[in-house]
């Protein structure tokens, strides 16, 4: 692990503080969750350590988003067990990896083939695991979300490295949250439940889903152009024009 600058810190810090307010504000605007297993909640504030991420790297973006999950996670269920199963490790490994990512230069050719296929195995887990209506929905938006990435690839070269690390990182925070809360399941009560309700495999792979649905088109969207333009104004956070400036004034 390398050592954190003073910039780093502070920017680690007030990541946790923007994503966790704006977690709680969001929750409570639009307390969204996962249909028929609830828990899992819709979370537009991804954006915040997604870009923290790449402008910073991945211990500023995962222990960020693990320390600001936390805390949203006591002021909405105050389940501390549960978040540090599965909403602190989910956080901490999904920015992690898109802060890690974000800096690589990638083949996207071939990082876009896999995505295409893992899109392609998302939307049919929707239909054996959903409604035919939420699977439709869910699918629509997987297929849109893909297709804005497709297009955001092609036009902003800068930000191949972020996008595929969101879908990368996406699908383990996904994972790991569509496994671990089915675990908590088994030996704890849920938020706002009297009695051990175990949940199945199946309220895994809907986690799996809505997560992955739901934060996607926020990823792709709205995080991509706030990069970008923090990109534009702040050139010297943009780690894929350092080479080429270095050459320029050789």
């Amino acid at each position: 692990m390398k050592q954190l600058r003073a910039l780093d810190v502070a920017a680690l810090a007030l990541n946790a503080s923007l994503y966790a307010a704006l977690g709680y504000v969001f929750y409570y605007i639009l307390p969204v969750t996962a249909p028929g297993f609830g828990t899992v909640r819709f979370w537009p504030s991804v954006i915040v350590p997604a870009v923290f991420a790449a402008l910073f790297g991945p211990w500023v973006g995962g222990f960020g988003a693990a320390i600001g999950i936390f805390m949203s996670d006591m002021l909405i269920h105050g389940n501390p067990v549960l978040s540090l199963m599965a909403g602190v490790t989910s956080n901490f490994a999904m920015f992690a990896i898109i802060g890690y990512v974000a800096k690589k230069k990638i083949d996207w050719k071939i990082s876009m083939l896999a995505f295409g296929m893992l899109s392609g195995l998302l939307i049919w887990i929707s239909y054996s695991v959903l409604s035919s209506d939420l699977a439709s929905m869910f699918s629509v938006v997987i297929v849109v979300s893909y297709a804005v990435l497709l297009v955001a690839i092609g036009l902003t070269k800068r930000l191949r490295g972020f996008e595929a690390g969101c879908m990368v990182g996406l699908l383990v925070g996904s994972s790991i949250i569509g496994l671990m809360v089915p675990v908590f399941s088994q030996f704890f009560m849920m938020p706002g439940s009297t009695e051990l309700t175990p949940l199945t495999v199946v309220a895994g792979f809907v986690y799996v889903v809505f997560t992955f649905a739901t934060e996607i088109v926020f990823l792709v969207g709205p995080a991509s152009l706030i990069l970008y333009i923090c990109y534009r104004a702040f050139p010297n956070l943009d780690d894929s024009r350092k080479g080429t400036d270095s050459e320029t004034k050789g």
